[in-house]
């Protein structure tokens, strides 16, 4: 074990002397660290005994009070001064306070050298890095020993918290709910404590500090591979566990949760390519079944999602969030649209929670296997609505109405009736009208910004236009054909499963 305040003191050769803070006697020592910095309590990390010139005390009594109380709320195991050097007069509410605090405050001999004091901890604190080798090899080998089968995550917590004599939590910084979905979520009295350190604290908690909470200490460690994931430590003993053993018990999780993330990964690209292909109708009935099974999903009874942003990275990890708040998805991403297929169970609660405040969300209703297809076309329909209201999510047929429609099949009649024609026109040749069409009347019906947009000859896109009108039985030249025609382009645009993905609303 690490040397205690009164073993140090008893060392004849240092000839320190106690001022107060005798009951803090039996603190033990994990290191002597020399500063002489404001805020000296900002260089503890647990178990330290820090030695000062005296020019990090201040002169005042608030001060001195200030700085034991921050000492002991950082875990010091006492404060040594040297004599003779550049300390203030110490104020008898300080000597109160440490007496108070149980922190040891402890008279230096001039000229003894501080180094004579690291010397006899760092001589005396031999044993007990043996001791953490072993115990950090023990925690590390956990990766290997703890059993694969069940809930494999919550063993190797329980397995690394047995180690350090203490109850783990890791935790998502942003809410505080558990990183990993099969975790053990913060107690309601320890989640109401952490809320508050978690606001008061710097964004990162690469540094240990160990916070007093009531009557115990909380320490809480980023987890070095996984932004926003937390350990929280809540320790069953006194001394604290060592900080060095942490922040490899950090590491182990992180490893864990590393190994978990990438075996994710592979399953989302392979349900990415069974998505594909199963919007296109490719599987029968009872594949289909098989593998939304093999993905987690019922296949019985399921909601098609369909998400937007323009910020497209905020896409990225939906399908992370999803599994970690308990709600296995199988995705597909296409520019900056992603579609997923959850259980119906699903809260819609979650889904919000689980995704930028950004990101608009459609859900279908309630589907099974046999209508998947239509099920996308809902989901879509209910993004076009939450892209074109306030609200973030929108459930099929329960939004408000969209362009003054309520449904996808309203919509697919008008695009048939409008567009049909040009579309049928271009099957099997480059689809050149469509795409005309859409920038001529984003760019105001410009003859020359719409060819050099398309980089092409103004005469082309006049004869386009002109072949659209022919087409459709339009007169592209009144104001009625124009706002039939975007609005039927809005409509088409929304339900095409991007980038012709799934059924377009337009019959082959």
């Amino acid at each position: 074990m690490a040397i205690t305040v009164a073993e140090l003191l008893a060392e004849p050769q240092l000839g320190l002397s106690l001022i107060a803070g005798a009951d803090g006697l039996g603190n033990r020592i994990t290191w002597a660290h020399t500063s002489d910095l404001p805020r000296l309590w900002e260089w503890v990390t647990g178990g330290e005994i820090m030695m000062t010139n005296g020019l990090s005390i201040p002169p005042d009594a608030p001060g001195q009070v200030e700085l034991a109380h921050a000492l002991v709320d950082a875990g010091a195991s006492g404060l040594a001064i040297g004599e003779k050097m550049h300390a203030p007069a110490l104020q008898p509410e300080f000597l109160d306070a440490c007496n108070a605090l149980a922190l040891p405050l402890i008279n230096v001999p001039y000229p003894l050298p501080f180094i004579a004091i690291a010397r006899t901890v760092a001589e005396s604190s031999l044993l007990e890095e043996s001791r953490r080798l072993r115990q950090t090899a023990r925690i590390y080998d956990l990766l290997r020993l703890t059993d694969t089968t069940g809930n494999h995550w919550q063993s190797l917590v329980q397995g690394v918290a047995s180690e350090v004599a203490s109850q783990l939590f890791v935790v998502d910084r942003r809410c505080l709910h558990p990183w990993h979905p099969d975790g053990e979520a913060l107690p309601g009295h320890v989640r109401a404590e952490v809320e508050p350190l978690i606001r008061n604290s710097a964004a990162s908690t690469k540094t240990f500090r160990w916070h007093m909470v009531g009557d115990h200490h909380i320490l809480m460690v980023d987890i070095p591979t996984h932004t926003n994931a937390l350990l929280v430590v809540i320790p069953h003993t006194e001394p604290h566990p060592d900080a060095v053993v942490l922040l490899h018990a950090a590491t182990v999780l992180g490893l864990e949760l590393s190994r978990t993330v990438l075996a994710l990964e592979s399953q989302r690209r392979m349900g990415a390519e069974f998505l594909l292909q199963a919007f296109e109708g490719r599987y029968g009935l009872a594949e289909m079944e098989n593998h939304l099974s093999r993905f987690g999903v019922p296949a019985e009874k399921f909601l098609v999602l369909s998400l937007s942003s323009d910020d497209e990275q905020h896409l990225a990890d939906v399908h992370l969030e999803l599994w970690r708040h308990g709600s296995p998805a199988v995705c597909v991403r296409r520019l900056n649209r992603l579609h997923a297929i959850v259980s119906a169970q699903c809260p819609m609660d979650m889904l919000r929670h689980a995704v930028r405040p950004d990101v608009r969300i459609g859900v279908s209703t309630p589907s099974t296997a046999n209508d998947l297809q239509r099920a996308l076309q809902e989901s879509l329909w209910a993004l076009g609505t939450a892209g074109n209201s306030i609200e973030q999510l929108v459930r099929y047929a329960d939004g408000p109405s969209w362009l003054g429609l309520t449904s996808h099949e309203q919509g697919a009649a008008i695009v048939q009736r409008l567009l049909g024609p040009i579309v049928d026109y271009e099957r099997g040749r480059q689809p050149d009208l469509m795409v005309t069409l859409k920038t001529y009347l984003e760019l105001q019906r410009s003859w020359a910004k719409t060819a050099a947009a398309l980089f092409t000859h103004r005469q082309t896109i006049i004869y386009r236009i002109k072949k659209i009108s022919e087409l459709t039985g339009l007169d592209m030249a009144e104001t009625s054909t124009v706002a039939q025609l975007w609005f039927a382009l809005q409509i088409h645009e929304a339900m095409d499963g991007q980038g012709g993905m799934g059924k377009s609303p337009l019959p082959k």
